[in-house]
Parts: structure tokens; sequence; C-alpha cells
């Protein structure tokens, strides 16, 4: 297959990186946060908007034809990009976030019962850990959590057998996004399976930075956000098995998700819009079908390897650096490009405020996982997170520039 053009070329299409911060380049490391859009997204908004807006279903006149088809459309993209087998498969969501509440909500009621047991891990995004202590709770479930190995940053697999074992939901994320950590979901989903236990992912830190396959993750259900894949805010995608999602009980309801209605109950539509209640994101999802169409051309095989490169650059620095400690895996064959770290006298907070003097933008807190930062000791990290449109040059600014910091609170690295 022929390759694309150089990733590199592909930051044209980004015009938000020819920013300025006090007056100096920006440097965008903060894309596990959110990542920017390229003009072909943007222009495939903007063209909904000025030629086929209108409400989707049932519409009989041409905008809203155009509209549905458009909305369908990319249904079908989102649904061939993640090797999904139908596009009945694929629910549009307001976020990854909303995607796993509907995955608790729906498929507790259908699959847990009092006593019976849940498992996620220690290294969630609130999440995918709040919606699944709120499912056992209102079940009288319990919720086990495999654990975090922390001197290597991996789930420990000494802990899979006993924790797995009698479990009827296993909700895990596949990369995590402090650690960067990779887990190996198809190895726990095949536990799971034996267990006849149901596999839930979270794939907001995979599906945009990698091939993402559900058949061969084996998973039940996975979750995503376009904003982090360069489509717009505002949609995310659960993913699920058709069969079932046919058996789950929808989670809002309304309209658009009813096949028929009278003063005494209710029918429910077919599958997606069975739990697509009321207007969808309609612009959005559009705008997600083309994000996923630009990634594809970009190649996910080559995004992966180039953020290998970076975060294998970024480890390496920061290693040098003996005043930073780094969290996760050291090996970037093991982890997303996500690089969290602290740094001896100096605040997460103000590490990411004299970086943006710089234009360097990374992330600072406790990234939506306030179990795993405690586990790791620290009340908060800063966060640098690589996409394609990233480069190794930026890379080396971002580490020479730490010196900032170290001048502001008198910290000088150890050895120097």
């Amino acid at each position: 297959m022929a390759q694309g053009p150089p990733l590199s070329a592909l930051r044209k299409d980004f015009p938000i990186l020819s920013r300025r911060i006090d007056g100096k380049r920006l440097v965008y490391l903060d894309n596990a946060a959110t990542t920017h859009k390229p003009v072909q997204v943007l222009g495939r908004i903007e063209e909904y908007y000025r030629r086929e807006n209108a409400n989707v279903h049932r519409g009989m006149h041409t905008l809203s034809q155009e509209a549905t088809d458009a909305y369908e459309g990319a249904r079908e993209r989102i649904a061939r990009f993640i090797g999904a087998r139908s596009p009945k498969e694929i629910i549009f969501t307001k976020n990854a976030t909303e995607a796993l509440n509907l995955a608790a909500g729906s498929l507790s009621e259908l699959a847990v019962g009092e006593g019976e047991k849940i498992v996620s891990t220690e290294m969630e995004h609130h999440s995918n850990l709040v919606p699944w202590q709120q499912a056992a709770r209102r079940h009288g479930a319990r919720l086990e959590l495999l654990e975090v190995d922390m001197r290597t940053g991996l789930l420990d697999e000494g802990t899979f057998k006993e924790k797995i074992a009698g479990a009827k939901i296993v909700s895990l994320t596949h990369s995590s996004n402090v650690l960067g950590t990779i887990n190996p979901v198809a190895k726990i989903a095949a536990m799971a399976r034996k267990e006849g236990a149901y596999v839930v992912v979270d794939g907001a830190q995979s599906v945009p930075h990698m091939r993402v396959d559900v058949g061969s993750l084996g998973c039940d259900m996975l979750a995503f956000s376009g904003h982090k894949m360069c489509g717009p805010t505002g949609i995310g995608v659960l993913w699920g098995k058709e069969e079932l999602l046919e058996r789950m009980p929808p989670f809002l309801f309304g309209g658009d998700m009813i096949s028929e209605v009278t003063f005494s109950g209710a029918k429910w539509n077919d599958l997606p819009w069975k739990f697509e209640a009321g207007t969808p994101p309609i612009a959005q999802a559009i705008g997600l079908g083309a994000a996923c169409d630009y990634l594809k051309k970009a190649g996910m095989g080559r995004i992966r390897a180039h953020e290998m490169r970076l975060t294998k650059l970024a480890l390496s620095l920061l290693s040098e650096q003996g005043d930073v400690r780094v969290f996760g895996p050291a090996d970037a064959a093991k982890k997303g490009g996500v690089v969290a770290f602290g740094m001896e006298g100096a605040h997460p907070h103000d590490i990411a405020a004299i970086l943006d003097r710089e234009g360097i933008a990374v992330r600072s807190g406790h990234h939506c996982a306030q179990p795993l930062t405690r586990k790791l000791g620290v009340f908060a990290t800063s966060r640098a997170s690589f996409y394609f449109y990233n480069t190794g040059s930026e890379v080396e600014f971002f580490a020479r520039s730490l010196e900032k910091v170290r001048k502001v609170f008198g910290g000088r690295r150890r050895g120097a």
C-alpha cells in the first residue's frame, strides 16, 4: 500500500499550530486532554451548517434527507474505522464519559445481581470508575480492582485470575491517561470470556493513536471521544456487539428512541437509534466521520510509530534530569504518547505555568484519576502528551525548558 505524505507535512492542516503564545511559537503537548482539528474536519462541519443544516430522520424535505445521509454516512465511516461488523453497533453520545455511563447503567441492569462482582483497574479515569462504583451500589454488587505494579507501571498479572474469577463485567482502560500504560486487553478479555463476563473498554486514549479493531480486542463494548482524535467536541461513541445492544435496556428516553408511544407505555426503536434520544449531535458526528477519514489516510500504524519515537525521546531526555521523576513504564513500546512527571521542589501547576511562558502547553493535576495519583504517592503530576503533528524538536525544546523551572525554584539537576 502506498504511503501518504510524511506526517510532518500534515502540520500545515492545523491552523492553530501557527499560533504564538506571548511571542513564542506554540508547542502543544496536551493531546491527551484534547487534540487539534485539521482544516478538512473544520471545513466539513462548516459545509454541513452552510448547506445541509436540518434535523435528521423522518424529514421529507431535501435538507433533512441530506443531513440524514451525512449523519448516517458518518456512522458507517466510524464503524469501518474500528472494525465494527455493522453501523448498527455505533451509538453516538456526547463524549466517552456518557458512553461509559450508558454501558455501566444499561449493561449492569442486564448482567449484575446482588452479591455479584464487577472488575476494573486501579489506573482508571474517573469516567470508567465512578459509573461502575454507582452500578455496584445500585445492584448490591461489589467492585474489585486489578492492581498496578508501582515498579513497572503495568497491571499486576499475578492478580488477574483471582480477580476475574466469577466476574459478571470487566471494564478497563486500553491505555492509561496518566501512566500511558497499554493494557493487555485481548488477554484479559479471553480470561473474562471463560468466566462468562462482559468486557467494556475505555478506548479514549487508544483509538486516536493506534490501530484498534474491536474483533481483535475481543471486547463487548468500546467507548471513545471525537475531540481526542481530530474531531469536534460534543461527540463520543459507544460501540457494542449488536446482539448485546439488542438485549440492553435504553439509557435515555424521549424522541427518536421510540417506535410507538401510547398514554400507557412505549416501544423502543431499532438499533442504533434505541440509544439516541432527542436531536443527536449531527454536525459533530459528521465532523468525527471526517476525522476518521483523515486519520485513516495519515495511517494509524505510522501515527503509532511516530508517537513511540517521540515518547522514547522524551523518556531519554527526562531520565538525564536527576530531579525529574517519570511515572509509568520506562519502555515506550509499552505505553502511549503520554509522559507524566514530577520535579523536585516544584508544584505541577507551577511547572505548567512556567512552561506556558515558553509557549509550551502541558497539563497538570490529577488528570481525573485521583485514586491512582494517591497510589503514586503524589497529589498531582505534570503531563506532556504527543500526537502525530508534534516533532522531535518540540520534545527537545520541552525538555530543555524545564531548566526555566529550576531557575525559578532554585533547583538544579543532580550531578550537574
